[in-house]
């Protein structure tokens, strides 16, 4: 990272262009973010630093990191070549990262939201890219309290890349709506299924569904505008739901709530890549994609928001609304010429419930916020 940083815009855009000219095509991380938990409150702790310690030495120290605040922790699962390689780490690393951080009293969670911390107690954590966040962004940075999961995908050829993210910027709603797992927040049932979505994206500069883009020129024409005119310092301030990323040749899928259970992060992420490598050979091909305008994008997007799998999404083709589950089951038929080649088909499943709907059942049964809670951080628990 220190050599990326000194760099200038122009040869760092260079330099990520080559690495997209000679990367591997298909290759994938997944990203998650957990919760620290004192277990007995169940509230937010700021105790990454001692948890990190504790990782030193570890086979996870390689793929454990900081994300913003000090009750929060990022796992990695590493490069993988297919998706069973893959799935197979996502259960490992949530079984290395809870042996240790119980014996030092800290409990895990994995959902968009905590249910009831308060924002104003979390700590950033105090390195040189969260300083400049907490500088630039103020309110905004310090409101996002907030755990997502993220996709990597390898896509070989810069004008390729930008290709797949044009494409799959038409899929994002869908994503989230089968992700969605944060209906509660601020100790209040929100209404929504992803209260995640509307503090970070509504918040954020630059999030969201992007622009599609002519091309690598076209993306670097933007983002060398957003260096010149000082509205960024470094690539990573680009937080939009699905982008290039300029530190890795991948395009890296980012709108989905972090997932209670690992089954659940398994499935979403199988789905994303699979949409992700589908996207791909379908432009290799010549084949049609949908290229929407970003207001029609954004109906769809308030749509998963706010209804997640258990409302409607709108079929742009017939141009009628229908059920969020009829969607995806049409995605996983069209992913399905790809599926088992790349290792995902045996976990593409559609829920009977999502974890925002399990939340919002127990809520309709009277559950307390604690109880709902607690369940989803029993379903996390390796081997339970």
């Amino acid at each position: 990272m220190g050599e990326e940083q000194k760099l200038t815009p122009a040869e760092q855009l260079a330099v990520a262009r080559q690495a997209f000219e000679e990367g591997t095509d298909f290759t994938l991380a997944v990203e998650e973010e957990f919760a620290l938990l004192d277990p007995e409150s169940r509230e937010l702790v700021n105790r990454f630093e001692e948890l990190k310690a504790a990782v030193v030495g570890t086979d996870l120290e390689p793929d454990f990191i900081g994300e913003l605040i000090a009750s929060e922790a990022e796992v990695r699962t590493g490069r993988c070549e297919e998706f069973g390689q893959a799935a197979a780490a996502i259960v490992e690393r949530r079984r290395q990262l809870h042996e240790i951080a119980a014996p030092l009293g800290i409990e895990l969670a994995s959902t968009g939201t905590h249910p009831w911390s308060r924002w104003q107690d979390q700590r950033i954590i105090d390195t040189p890219h969260y300083r400049r966040n907490d500088e630039i962004l103020r309110y905004v940075v310090w409101r996002n309290n907030t755990f997502g999961l993220h996709v990597h995908v390898g896509i070989q050829g810069g004008d390729r890349a930008i290709a797949v993210c044009n494409a799959l910027r038409n899929f994002l709603p869908e994503l989230l709506a089968y992700s969605a797992s944060s209906p509660i927040v601020e100790n209040v049932d929100s209404g929504l299924h992803s209260a995640r979505t509307q503090v970070f994206t509504k918040m954020f500069p630059r999030c969201g569904i992007p622009d599609a883009y002519d091309g690598w020129k076209g993306f670097e024409d933007y983002v060398d505008f957003l260096y010149r005119t000082e509205s960024i310092n470094e690539h990573t301030q680009l937080w939009w739901s699905v982008r290039p990323h300029l530190a890795y040749p991948t395009v890296e899928i980012r709108i989905a709530d972090a997932q209670p259970d690992a089954a659940g992060s398994q499935s979403l992420a199988a789905l994303a890549y699979a949409i992700a490598v589908r996207c791909a050979r379908a432009i290799d091909e010549g084949e049609p994609l949908p290229d929407l305008p970003h207001r029609l994008l954004e109906e769809n997007f308030w749509r998963a928001i706010r209804h997640g799998l258990s409302g409607q999404l709108i079929d742009f083709d017939r141009g009628e609304p229908i059920a969020a589950r009829a969607r995806i089951e049409q995605l996983l038929e069209w992913v399905s010429p790809v599926a088992s080649e790349i290792g995902a088909a045996p976990f593409l499943t559609i829920p009977t419930q999502n974890a925002a709907e399990r939340q919002r059942a127990r809520l309709a049964e009277g559950w307390s916020l604690a109880e709902i809670f607690a369940e989803q951080i029993a379903d996390g628990v390796p081997g339970v």
